[in-house]
């Protein structure tokens, strides 16, 4: 990425990490056993890490942390995101953007939508993730004809652990 890119935090710098503003989003909602955690040692860092499960639910399991709520960011003036690794297991990770969350259903779970997904396997550095390399998702599988991502309304963030 160009050094002159114009810079947002959104955790970490000028805008600490709060774990208060994550929460966990694991495969236990299907029966999994996988578990996710987030820790913020310092308003610097945040520490994704846990136990992926890949037997209980056939090798379809996942470990992850979202923000809560519903976050309102306006990313239009951005060319992309960029995750700062500082230690890697050399597991694949995905970061997930959401641009609409739907009201809870009557067992108050979240109702799918359109993700955008990001692969990434690394060691520590950064990650660059420019807008046009997140795939459209639903409910993990590929959504071909997906209505592009709306930048000026990102809703919700994620990162998840899945086989």
């Amino acid at each position: 990425m160009a050094p002159d890119w114009k810079l947002l935090y959104l955790y970490g710098g000028d805008s600490p990490w709060n774990s208060s503003l994550w929460t966990d989003s694991d495969d236990r909602v299907r029966g999994g056993k996988s578990q996710s955690h987030l820790h913020c040692q310092s308003p610097e860092r945040g520490e994704f890490f846990g136990h992926l499960d890949i037997s209980t639910l056939g090798g379809a399991g996942f470990a992850s942390q979202r923000s809560v709520g519903i976050l309102h960011l306006d990313l239009t003036e951005y060319d992309g995101l960029v995750i700062k690794v500082l230690r890697s297991d050399s597991k694949k990770y995905t970061l997930t953007i959401k641009d609409e969350i739907l009201p809870l259903r009557d067992d108050g779970r979240d109702q799918s939508t359109t993700s955008w997904e990001y692969d990434f396997v690394c060691d520590s550095g950064d990650v660059h993730v420019l807008w046009d390399e997140l795939m459209p998702t639903y409910r993990g599988k590929p959504k071909p004809g997906a209505k592009p991502l709306d930048r000026s309304s990102i809703k919700r963030i994620s990162f998840m652990m899945r086989r």
